[in-house]
């Protein structure tokens, strides 16, 4: 399977179990690796046979920016049923990254990382 990979998509969502994360909001950072058959796009240099990076990356902002969640486990999940909704996407691997996560130690990063294919 080939891959098509999205690397720090960034958006502000309101996601969190605490008040002042749902409130104030902040950044979250996504990457996305869709696995797909990209050969006949690649045969015939034609953007209709294979997925619109583009596209969604602006699908993924949107579920990010979008309806609010405690857990970023189901916000992954939301984000990896959204890619999986495009044709020739057979597999995807969301990993979330909540860089502001309300933690009290010092800290780099905090992320969840799915794996998802069409069953």
């Amino acid at each position: 399977m080939d891959r098509v990979a999205l690397r720090g998509l960034k958006a502000r969502g309101h996601h969190g179990v605490f008040p002042k994360e749902r409130e104030e909001g902040q950044t979250f950072l996504v990457d996305i690796v869709l696995g797909l058959d990209i050969r006949p796009a690649a045969a015939d240099d034609d953007l209709t046979k294979t997925v619109h990076y583009g596209i969604v990356a602006e699908e993924v902002v949107a579920v990010v920016e979008g309806e609010p969640v405690n857990l970023i486990e189901t916000l992954a999940e939301r984000i990896a049923q959204t890619c999986l909704k495009h044709e020739g996407v057979q597999e995807v691997e969301v990993c979330v990254h909540k860089p502001d996560a309300p933690i009290t130690v010092p800290f780099d990063d905090v992320t969840v990382t799915i794996t998802r294919s069409r069953a």
